[in-house]
């Protein structure tokens, strides 16, 4: 199957640039309600995903859980402790399930390792949900 058919396009998914700082990361991440968020070079290149918590342990390691002393600090300076890891837009859904037991997206890219997009881990739960024994039966039943 064509992974590409679950595919959120860049256009429609928010990211920041590598250059942005610790301030603009948050309040980017707040405004969308994000708690990780894809990081780009500015000419496209995926470079990771930051999240809540390693924004949180920047705060307090480097700035005295300071807001105002983050606006000049890069995001691309930043720890991350969980190395969210894209698949290629060629990837199978094999690939893109074993990204997505430990992500909540799987950011794609191309052949070029430019960035175009995520996948949800909801969207690939509902379609093998939906392919499943699990979805003719009814659904899921609850244990006693």
């Amino acid at each position: 199957m064509n992974i590409l058919f679950f595919l959120i396009p860049k256009n429609k998914v928010a990211y920041i640039y590598d250059d942005f700082t610790l301030r603009q990361t948050l309040e980017k991440m707040e405004h969308h309600k994000y708690s990780a968020i894809p990081v780009l070079s500015r000419d496209g290149k995926y470079k990771g995903t930051i999240t809540e918590g390693d924004i949180l342990w920047a705060l307090k390691n480097n700035h005295s859980l300071n807001l105002k002393n983050s606006e000049s600090t890069s995001v691309s300076s930043i720890p991350r402790k969980l190395e969210i890891r894209p698949v290629n837009a060629q990837a199978d859904m094999r690939d893109l399930i074993e990204k997505a037991m430990n992500q909540n997206f799987v950011p794609v890219i191309d052949d070029w390792g430019s960035f175009i997009g995520i996948i949800t881990r909801k969207d690939i739960i509902e379609f093998c949900y939906s392919h499943s024994d699990l979805s003719d039966a009814g659904g899921l039943s609850k244990a006693n």
